[in-house]
This record gives C-alpha cells, sequence and structure tokens, in this order.
C-alpha cells in the first residue's frame, strides 16, 4: 500500500518512483524531509494548483542558458510533465538584489490578485551578501510566514545557496539558522538548499563555482534541473506528511 501511494505521489510531483532511482540528483534525504503541506495535497487533488515562486536572482535564471533552464521553470515542467490534468498555475517574481521586504511586497501583490495553495520563499541571500541586520530578516519572514499561515496558505523556505565564494566572504551561518528556526516557528517548511548544494559539489554531481568558464552555463542548467527535482522530491514529502 506504501509503495503504491508513492508511485501515485511521484506521478503528482513529476518526480522519478522507479526502484533504485534517487530523488533530487542524489540530495541526502534528509534535506528531502518537509512538514505537512495540506494545501498543496488538496490542490493536487481537486486539479488545481496555485503555486508562487519569490526570490534573488537564480528565480530568473541567471547564469543560465535561457530563462527556461531557471529552477522554477524545471520545477514547473516537471509538473506538467507529470500531470497534464492538472490546472497548474506557477508565478515567479523577483529578481538581483531584492530582500525579504521586497520579497513580502510582492508575495502581497500576489495574494491581491488571486488565491495562492503554496508559496516558495527563497530568501535571505541578499541580506547575507550584503551583511544586514539578521532580526530585520526574521521579523520580515516572520510576519509574512503568519499572514501566509492565517490564509491557509502553503509556505516552503528555501535558504541561501552553497558558496565557496561566499562562505570567505561573509558570515552565512547566522543567515542560514534564522532561516531555519523561523521557518519552523512560523509553520512553514524549510529547504536547506546551501546543504543541498553542497552534498552535490562533494559527490561531483554538480558544482558550478569548480566549471571551466565555458561549461559554466551548462553547469548552472544542470544545477537547476536538480534544485527543481530536489524541490519536487521535498514538496512530495509534505504531500504525503498532509495525507496521512
Amino acid at each position: 500500500m506504501r509503495r503504491a501511494l508513492l508511485l501515485l505521489l511521484g506521478l503528482c510531483l513529476g518526480l522519478p518512483a522507479a526502484a533504485g532511482e534517487a530523488p533530487g540528483c542524489g540530495a541526502p534525504t534528509e534535506y528531502l524531509q518537509s512538514t505537512p503541506l495540506p494545501a498543496t495535497a488538496t490542490g493536487l487533488s481537486t486539479g488545481l494548483l496555485r503555486i508562487l515562486a519569490v526570490g534573488t536572482s537564480s528565480i530568473t535564471g541567471a547564469g543560465a542558458s535561457s530563462p527556461a533552464a531557471a529552477w522554477p521553470a524545471r520545477f514547473e515542467a516537471l509538473l506538467r510533465e507529470r500531470r497534464p490534468d492538472l490546472d497548474l498555475r506557477i508565478e515567479v517574481r523577483g529578481g538581483r538584489g531584492s530582500t525579504a521586504a521586497d520579497q513580502w511586497r510582492m508575495i502581497e501583490d500576489a495574494l491581491r490578485a488571486g488565491p495562492l495553495d503554496l508559496v516558495i520563499w527563497q530568501a535571505g541571500m541578499t541580506e547575507a551578501v550584503r551583511g544586514q541586520p539578521i532580526d530585520d530578516l526574521s521579523a520580515i519572514l516572520a510576519d509574512g510566514l503568519d499572514r501566509l499561515h492565517a490564509r491557509g496558505v502553503d509556505a516552503v523556505v528555501m535558504g541561501i545557496q552553497f558558496s565557496r565564494f561566499l562562505r570567505a566572504n561573509a558570515e552565512v551561518d547566522p543567515y542560514r539558522d534564522a532561516l531555519r528556526v523561523t521557518a519552523a516557528s512560523h509553520n512553514a517548511a524549510f529547504i536547506s538548499r546551501y546543504d543541498i548544494m553542497r552534498a552535490w559539489a562533494e559527490a561531483g554531481t554538480v558544482d558550478v563555482e569548480r566549471a571551466p568558464r565555458d561549461r559554466r552555463p551548462a553547469e548552472i542548467d544542470k544545477l537547476n534541473d536538480c534544485l527543481a527535482r530536489a524541490l519536487g522530491a521535498f514538496v512530495k514529502d509534505g504531500v504525503e506528511e498532509a495525507r496521512r
């Protein structure tokens, strides 16, 4: 029975379900475990799923071969591939240098335009790069997550990316911890993009910083595709948790 459910969820979320095929490009399973995502589960069951992704430059495909290679576009493509019957509405907002405050305003604008089932909030990168106050980041995120929860909208907070250069030039760990703790205490799921990307780099799966310059766009494309697959596995786990 459990295997049948997993196969069904794999079909729903566009993920490989074959035996022995690791989800999320082999991302460690502990980073693909989500808290329940009830609104997303309901959307999949009813056939209408409305998703908003907000974030900084990677959300629009910066450095990739095309905007279609950005991780939200790849996530959408995976969903559509497996669920062509699903009325799927995905909107992407954000760009380089956007802060959590900017992103929350984008979320508010989207909510005024219509209901949402799931918000994927890629937060904290700009604040970490600029060394902005962590308390301000946490406060904005906490308030936004509380408001989403009150409206019955699932939220997934996506952490900052892994980068050796960033780690050498900024104190990233306090921002990573703030995102994780704030999500956990304000009814949101947290996917650790940093830990997943570091695991891929250590395994040689994908490592943008060590790719030759002429191969970097292709490596970014691969990273975005793997991130979309990891996110899909994470959301699948949250749907499964909600349905238990």
